[in-house]
């Protein structure tokens, strides 16, 4: 079956796929394209952005995307991280206290379909997406053939992405390349991680 995509001029909050903590719900509009833009240049110049390295299938490859991640307690937390969680915050009641970002810098850069790393994350809260930058296709795959189609779903800037963390039982996203010619996109993952969870276990720097 082809692939299901959603209306794009509709800026409600729309609903991919519902389950009993809420499911898989965008908002295209969290926030006006202005301000989506000026936290896009803040973070693309401000934020620890790293290359790392992973182990997959008995071989270490590169990460095709640059990674900066944060304790929301931390004191080195960009201003405009703590900006975009405020606006999150607006529509998502849950105490989110780490944050990873990715940077695609342009259409080479992906990451596979995947679930989030469940042993890191607090049962029951929900992970939010904020995008900036250029707009990227994610796709959200079902598990099972019985839970529904593929959705692919253009991430707007300034657009929120929230998944309940049943849903990583049921669903993969993930944002494939494109030949398309596009400029960087930077996403923003607010979690709720369960105490001592590592969310980059099994990454490591690249030697230079």
């Amino acid at each position: 079956m082809a692939p299901v995509q959603p209306a794009l001029f509709d800026v409600a909050e729309q609903v991919l796929f519902d389950d009993v903590e809420g499911g898989i719900r965008y908002r295209p509009g969290l926030v006006d394209i202005d301000r989506a833009t000026r936290w896009f240049a803040d973070l693309h110049e401000a934020a620890d952005w790293r290359a790392l390295q992973r182990s997959m299938y008995e071989r270490v490859v590169e990460v095709p995307r640059l990674i900066a991640s944060y304790s929301l307690s931390s004191s080195d937390v960009p201003v405009a991280v703590r900006e975009v969680l405020d606006a999150v915050r607006g529509v998502v009641d849950a105490p989110f206290d780490s944050v990873g970002l990715n940077l695609y810098r342009d259409g080479r850069d992906s990451v596979a379909p995947h679930n989030d790393t469940l042993h890191a994350l607090m049962p029951g809260q929900p992970i939010a997406l904020v995008s900036l930058g250029e707009q990227r296709d994610m796709v959200i795959t079902p598990k099972a053939d019985v839970l529904g189609r593929k959705i692919r779903l253009p991430l707007a800037p300034g657009s929120l992405l929230v998944m309940s963390h049943a849903s990583q039982f049921t669903h993969d996203h993930g944002v494939p390349k494109t030949r398309d010619p596009v400029g960087p996109r930077i996403s923003l993952a607010f979690r709720v991680r369960q105490p001592g969870g590592d969310l980059l276990r099994g990454y490591s720097p690249i030697a230079t």
